[in-house]
């Protein structure tokens, strides 16, 4: 089995805006180290390279980040021991703070790859219902085999 996970945020400024632009100037080097990670297996882009683009939710200022690992450790590892954490500090500066969860993680066979549909599905199910094997956060940290109810 393999990590997937869905970040979402909702941005303070239009995308192109200069108070973006350290962000936005940053996507290239920092989905590089990504796909340089070990662990990392997929992640969702458009034409550009990234995900910026790509509009999940009525609200165009609402961006989403998806990928795939090989384990919880190999995600944390890049977002917390990467030049990703500098940017994880600053993201305050650039979206807004949400009441609801803005991640989901949940485990998915090897080669598959989530839809948007089905990675929003698993983002409301915890909203919904808190975490569970089918959708959790880093804090409750389901094993691969307890989503499959081994």
């Amino acid at each position: 089995m393999h990590l997937a996970q869905l970040n979402i945020a909702k941005a303070k400024f239009a995308i192109e805006a200069p108070e973006l632009s350290d962000f936005v100037d940053n996507l290239d080097p920092v989905n590089h180290t990504a796909e340089a990670s070990d662990g990392f297996v997929w992640r969702l882009q458009d034409e550009a390279g990234d995900a910026t683009a790509i509009q999940a939710f009525e609200d165009p200022s609402v961006i989403i980040n998806m990928s795939t690992w090989t384990s919880v450790d190999a995600l944390k590892n890049f977002m917390f021991r990467t030049h990703h954490r500098d940017f994880l500090r600053r993201k305050k500066e650039w979206f807004h703070s949400l009441p609801d969860d803005t991640y989901v993680l949940w485990w998915v066979p090897v080669g598959h790859i989530p839809s948007i549909d089905e990675a929003l599905h698993r983002l409301q199910h915890l909203r919904d219902n808190g975490d569970s094997p089918f959708a959790f956060t880093f804090k409750a940290n389901f094993s691969a085999a307890e989503s499959l109810g081994l």
